[in-house]
């Protein structure tokens, strides 16, 4: 934990429903109002259907959330991975069906490289249902040297567009 405030940029999926908030759309707007509740939100994208990636068969209700805490990029996964577990997530199939998933896209303090975190996320750049969104609400976030989230995900409409 440190005294200075950081601004996360968090995915959100799900592809499961959950007993409590039903439809992985409603999921994810449960997920929203959770991350709110805890740190502080500073925006959140409109929730989007997506298709399913990998083997996991259903399609996807994805959004992002930018929050402002004090923790690091350790604590802050330790807090998003303990939510996961709130609405049920256990650890299984990488790419398998989930209720919930939270993932550390970017943050304010710049690159993060650990053994269980690295910040941007790594496959950031290729993942639409995360870049499109991210651009939505941060379009001039810098993420990859002077590439804002705005060039990111023109860049990958693009070369979508062309197959």
């Amino acid at each position: 934990m440190s005294d200075a405030t950081h601004l996360y940029a968090i995915a959100i999926g799900s592809n499961r429903p959950h007993g409590r908030h039903g439809r992985p759309s409603g999921v994810v707007a449960a997920a929203i109002a959770r991350l709110e509740a805890q740190f502080g939100l500073f925006d959140a994208s409109p929730i989007m259907l997506n298709p399913a990636i990998g083997g996991s068969g259903r399609d996807f209700a994805n959004a992002v959330a930018l929050v402002e805490c004090g923790l690091d990029p350790p604590s802050m996964l330790a807090a998003v991975k303990s939510i996961e577990r709130e609405y049920g997530r256990r650890p299984g199939r990488r790419w398998g069906a989930r209720v919930l998933d939270l993932d550390i896209l970017s943050w304010s303090g710049g690159r993060f490289d650990s053994p269980s975190l690295t910040i941007p996320h790594p496959r950031l750049a290729s993942r639409p249902f995360a870049i499109g969104p991210l651009a939505m609400i941060a379009p001039e976030w810098r993420l990859v040297g002077p590439l804002t989230a705005r060039h990111l995900a023109t860049r990958l409409a693009r070369r979508r567009a062309l197959g």
